[in-house]
């Protein structure tokens, strides 16, 4: 069970610099080009559809094993030491308070997905007909 409580522990780390990245995304004295990379890091980990999906045997994990903790580390590397502590320092009090609006942002998130979906689907039904 100790073991469970380490992973658990990464998990809110992993929330907390990715809250961190979003709110440095935002800040004027990060340059433009890690705004940019930060902005697809967090896009890709926030978003619900896995480009390469987990059912491919060894390929669908490496984009959660590798390719974010990578892309984190090297847009960590980008933002000024100053601006980074300041941005985690807000993400710390956000991310235990975030549990609500966490769940409100998934439901919409999921919602359009499956209005796009849906949308998707009447599409092709209406140029089948």
């Amino acid at each position: 069970m100790a073991a469970f409580g380490g992973w658990k522990e990464r998990v809110r780390g992993l929330k907390r610099e990715t809250l961190a990245l979003y709110l440095a995304c935002r800040h004027p004295r990060v340059p433009w080009y890690a705004k940019g990379l930060a902005m697809l890091i967090v896009g890709y980990v926030l978003s619900p559809i896995d480009p390469i999906p987990d059912f491919i045997p060894l390929i669908g994990y490496l984009d959660e094993l590798v390719v974010v903790p990578l892309g984190i580390m090297l847009v960590i590397r980008m933002i000024p030491a100053d601006v980074l502590a300041e941005c985690r320092a807000q993400s710390e009090g956000i991310v235990g308070k975030s549990t609500r609006l966490a769940k409100v942002a998934a439901a919409i998130i999921v919602a359009l997905w499956i209005l796009s979906a849906a949308l998707v689907a009447w599409l092709v039904v209406r140029t089948v007909d």
